[in-house]
């Protein structure tokens, strides 16, 4: 956290990440799409993991900026893996096979209901009526894209429902992954890109599916480097600044900057049912995005590690001498109460 997050919009910071992060996977929906028009699911899924083990690889953080993962946090990743690296890409990639590309961009907002759904179940993380009438606009847009798919036909349907079934499996991933929210994000990115490629490829054996040409590869692996590396980086540090929920809606951005590049390479599916499905998810996140919540509320005492700085009223401790910006140790915190507008990050994880 820093100082904007003790501010009057606390969401602010982790809006602008989980946006950033939104920009980089929904643009990569399409992309994908022409890419590995010719590729099989396994593989497709293979490479785009093996460009974000590269990436999570190259931005590594030394221990003294980002907490390093730990031996107890290597089966929550085998299970995002199974998720997020497996079940959830393979299956956008054969939807993306059997629908177009702007009706499976959008049918992705999903993946914010799933999440939210999951964070408020597992974590308790607070949703108030505001969420709940976001989410709820969201799921009627998504009933509203697969009433229209289905009258084009079965296959188109079927397309659709993978991708629905991929949002499923990512939401799963989201919600596991707020637990390694305050660990190295690049270091979360390499073990769970690394585990992911490693079960793809061998997938990829026994199914039987051709490698692609140097061309498709190519495109796959920096498509992977940036929309699934990268992305899940700005996700994690989303997580970290404002919860497993409202990082799960800011990010249903990513649909429509999907969709919008589909048309733009030319995608000409776009029916009125589909706008109007794509506009009740827009209505959704514009107004989970307007969320503010602030009362006073008291912070028991806490020992943890994670990166953080001095400036934003909840890390007092001192050093000898003092550090200038986000760094990573362990840490206690003193009871303390006190009341500004906030969000469900790793110190607002109160009951209401």
């Amino acid at each position: 956290m820093n100082s904007v997050a003790t501010g009057r919009h606390p969401a602010l910071r982790g809006g602008l990440l989980a946006l950033g992060a939104a920009g980089l996977f929904g643009a990569s929906t399409p992309l994908v799409q022409f890419a590995g028009r010719e590729v099989g699911p396994f593989s497709t899924a293979a490479l785009l993991y093996c460009g974000a083990a590269a990436l999570g690889a190259a931005l590594r953080q030394p221990v003294h900026r980002e907490a390093a993962l730990r031996r107890a946090d290597l089966p929550r990743l085998g299970w995002m893996a199974l998720f997020g690296a497996v079940v959830g890409p393979v299956a956008l990639a054969w939807g993306l096979r059997h629908t177009s590309g702007t009706s499976a961009s959008l049918m992705l907002a999903l993946e914010a209901l799933f999440t939210a759904v999951l964070a408020r179940t597992l974590y308790t993380e607070r949703m108030d009526r505001r969420v709940w009438a976001a989410l709820l606009l969201m799921m009627a847009g998504g009933i509203v894209l697969v009433l229209d798919r289905g009258g084009t036909g079965q296959a188109q349907l079927l397309g659709l429902l993978a991708v629905l079934g991929a949002t499923a499996a990512w939401g799963v991933d989201n919600t596991l992954s707020r637990a390694l929210a305050e660990r190295d994000p690049a270091q979360v990115v390499l073990v769970k890109s690394s585990l992911g490629s490693v079960a793809t490829v061998a997938l990829t054996w026994v199914a039987g599916e051709h490698w692609p040409g140097w061309g498709p590869a190519c495109a796959l692996l920096v498509i992977g480097a940036t929309g699934y590396g990268l992305s899940l980086r700005l996700y994690l540090l989303a997580q970290r600044a404002f919860g497993a929920a409202r990082t799960g809606s800011v990010f249903a951005f990513a649909p429509f900057i999907g969709a919008a590049l589909a048309i733009s390479m030319g995608d000409r599916s776009l029916s009125w049912a589909m706008a109007g499905g794509g506009a009740l998810m827009l209505v959704g996140v514009v107004l989970h995005l307007a969320e503010s919540h602030g009362h006073e509320h008291a912070h028991e005492m806490l020992d943890h590690e994670h990166a953080h700085s001095h400036d934003d009223g909840h890390h007092n401790h001192t050093h000898e001498p003092m550090p200038t910006g986000p760094h990573s140790h362990r840490h206690h915190h003193q009871p303390m109460r006190h009341a500004h507008p906030h969000v469900p990050d790793v110190h607002h994880a109160h009951d209401h």
